[in-house]
């Protein structure tokens, strides 16, 4: 009886565990919509971001602002899921000695990832909202020169 009565604790926590880190990962999958390549295009260019899954607990993105054939802005994105935390890793070129900026996912709700990073110059808050299956809005927002600032971008899924 003790024997049976052990091996049923061990499957309940067991049990527990897996339920415990199959929760953890919850976080990243409803990410899962930001897979695929987004872009605007412009009179003044073309912005696009092309993020990728690379595993149960990261997905990656490569950001361009394109004129022309010039490249004005480029970024490097990490979404990496750790434990029960979201981070939004951005390194961008030619930006704060090109080393890595991470903001942490502060509101999940419904299509919508917002992150914040209230130590960083600008910006503060960084957000993207899907708005219809082949759609999605992002946006950077804060105190910029002591006054509000935000940009928003209209990205359609081209891939």
């Amino acid at each position: 009886m003790q024997k049976i009565a052990s091996l049923l604790s061990l499957l309940l926590i067991a049990s527990a565990c897996q339920k415990n880190a199959t929760a953890e990962k919850d976080l990243i999958k409803k990410a899962d919509w930001l897979i695929g390549n987004w872009e605007n295009k412009t009179n003044l260019g073309t912005l696009s971001e092309n993020w990728e899954k690379v595993n149960d607990s990261t997905f990656k993105a490569k950001s361009l602002f394109i004129k022309d054939k010039d490249t004005i802005h480029n970024e490097s994105i990490i979404l990496q899921q750790k434990g029960e935390t979201l981070t939004y890793t951005t390194t961008i070129q030619g930006q704060n000695d090109d080393k890595p900026i991470r903001f942490q996912l502060k509101e999940d709700v419904e299509n919508e990832l917002i992150f914040e990073n209230l130590k960083n110059d600008y910006p503060q808050k960084i957000s993207y909202k899907k708005t219809a299956n082949n759609s999605l809005i992002t946006q950077i927002s804060g105190t910029q020169f002591a006054k509000p600032s935000s940009e928003k971008y209209t990205l359609v899924k081209t891939k």
